[in-house]
């Protein structure tokens, strides 16, 4: 293996959109979870607006669960799964200055608005990709869910100069066993 495969990557994520309108941004949105490896996929405010998602020609659904919750109120996220917000705030982090979340659902805005305020204060984080203008939404989720896996992924460091060679992956090492008891932990 050369570099790190989605579902290979320790944790999870999800991908979710709140009331996207449009039948192609959203299944293109979803075709890119697919491909990166998302654990399930989930949209807010949006299952009367768009009856079947277009274009998505993995079949995302087959793959992974696919969540249609109506309302905020109704989103049920796993424990421990922290809500990352991506918006085009001032004050949002930059996305290559985020450290990713192992457990984490990631959530796009529609494509003439963005998030609701309600949305904004239930996320733990809020990023933004560094760009002139907003792009559209299912653009925006592949450029996050590559920058995950870029990020926490495990690939052989880049070249020194353009167009030199890769360097070389290092085998993983295994650390001694860690005990219980030598770390003052009560005994098994």
């Amino acid at each position: 293996m050369t570099g790190a495969e989605p579902g290979r990557l320790r944790g999870y994520f999800a991908i979710g959109a709140e009331g996207i309108s449009k039948p192609y941004n959203l299944g293109n949105l979803m075709r890119s979870a697919h491909a990166f490896g998302a654990s399930f996929f989930f949209t807010i405010d949006a299952s009367a607006r768009i009856p079947r998602p277009r274009s998505d020609t993995s079949r995302s659904p087959e793959h992974l669960p696919c969540f249609a919750w109506e309302t905020l109120e109704d989103m049920n996220l796993p424990s421990g799964c922290q809500l990352v917000g991506v918006e085009f705030l001032e004050d949002a982090t930059d996305l290559p200055s985020f450290r990713h979340p192992r457990r984490a659902a990631y959530v796009f805005g529609s494509e003439r608005g963005t998030l609701s305020p309600p949305l904004l204060a239930r996320c733990e984080h809020i990023v933004k990709i560094p760009s002139a203008f907003c792009v559209n939404v299912a653009t925006a989720g592949a450029i996050v869910m590559y920058d995950r896996v870029r990020t926490l992924g495990r690939f052989p460091p880049p070249p020194v100069c353009p167009g030199g060679p890769a360097g070389q992956l290092e085998a993983h090492a295994f650390g001694p066993p860690i005990s219980r008891r030598a770390r003052g932990g009560k005994g098994s």
